[in-house]
């Protein structure tokens, strides 16, 4: 087993998940900065949200945070958005 994470591309199936699905502006990205905040500089996070707003939301709050924003895929009606936290504090407030 090897320490390495997984290419930005490619997600693994161990990745925290928040579903946001069903919720709007600005709640997926406030769920998604409280998880951000319980893990580990480094760690990958999925975030699925329905709210067209997220498609713009969240890359902002990922360059405003210092997060890395990794992968947007669409599909079913939902996006998803995988990000990596960045090596900061995060704040929750």
């Amino acid at each position: 087993m090897s320490d390495t994470p997984p290419p930005a591309d490619h997600p693994s199936a161990d990745e925290p998940e928040v579903d946001a699905a069903g919720l709007l502006c600005p709640l997926p990205v406030l769920r998604a900065r409280k998880r951000l905040a319980a893990m580990a500089p480094g760690t990958v996070l999925r975030l699925i949200a329905t709210d067209p707003a997220a498609v713009i939301d969240v890359p902002h709050f990922c360059a405003e945070a210092g997060h890395d924003l990794l992968t947007v895929h669409e599909g079913d009606g939902a996006r998803v958005f995988r990000i990596r936290r960045g090596p900061g504090p995060v704040r929750t407030r």
